[in-house]
């Protein structure tokens, strides 16, 4: 039993949060998410700050933002199936910045057939890979000292998406902007690859971020998309 006579069961329904969730933060003494803490602390009826005392530090002196979920020392160590588990529950939108990024066909075959079932279900899918032809990429190329291969492995992936261009809902572009993050977006669920000067991007970190409201750190990035997003051009049939 929670505080006013609450259930743990209904108090996650309030929340959206799974019962047993709950039932760590009174048993265990978690504390939740700063979004999810608020939820709680308003059907509460309780100062928020009584409750989990920890969350009292000021959003500027916290160290980790609360929209981190977790943080990967390099690419290579996030498995491909935490993408395409995301993909695959996907709602709304799936959103793709990369300039090749083709280890995701290598690593999941069916990751086109993914996309195309989450368009077919409404999704908004969006893809945009390098212009192998841009100076960015090009750069990019001597920066890595990976030379022509970064414009062989934009082709690729483009080779790869064209496939798709014939499903509704489906979006692929090329961009020529200068990619300082890979991202990754799937609803209010998002990968980060900061890429590295020098360093090829499958060993540069990665951040997972799930948004918890206007103004954050996931929507920094999102934002950071949709700029590029509108300088990319479409690829045709």
């Amino acid at each position: 039993m929670v505080s006013g006579g609450w259930t743990c069961g209904a108090l996650a329904g309030v929340v959206g949060v799974d019962p047993k969730t709950v039932e760590r933060w009174v048993n265990l003494g978690r504390t939740p998410r700063r979004g999810v803490a608020l939820k709680a602390a308003e059907a509460l009826g309780e100062d928020v700050h009584e409750l989990w005392p920890a969350l009292r530090q000021s959003r500027a002196a916290r160290a980790v933002s609360p929209e981190l979920v977790a943080l990967y020392e390099q690419r290579a160590d996030v498995p491909v199936s935490v993408f395409a588990e995301l993909v695959a529950q996907a709602h709304r939108q799936v959103d793709l910045l990369v300039y090749a990024a083709v280890y995701l066909h290598e690593a999941y075959p069916r990751f086109n057939e993914l996309l195309r079932e989450r368009a077919a279900a409404g999704c908004s899918v969006r893809i945009a890979v390098g212009d192998p032809d841009s100076a960015c990429v090009q750069a990019r190329g001597v920066e890595e000292r990976f030379g022509h291969g970064i414009e062989s492995r934009c082709r690729l992936a483009l080779m790869h998406y064209r496939p798709l261009l014939a499903t509704p809902g489906f979006e692929l572009r090329t961009h020529g902007t200068t990619l300082y993050n890979s991202i990754y977006r799937v609803d209010d669920h998002m990968l980060v690859n900061a890429h590295v000067w020098g360093v090829n991007a499958y060993r540069a970190p990665v951040w997972h971020l799930r948004r918890e409201g206007p103004g954050g750190l996931f929507d920094t990035y999102a934002d950071s998309f949709a700029r590029a997003w509108d300088t990319a051009q479409a690829v045709e049939e």
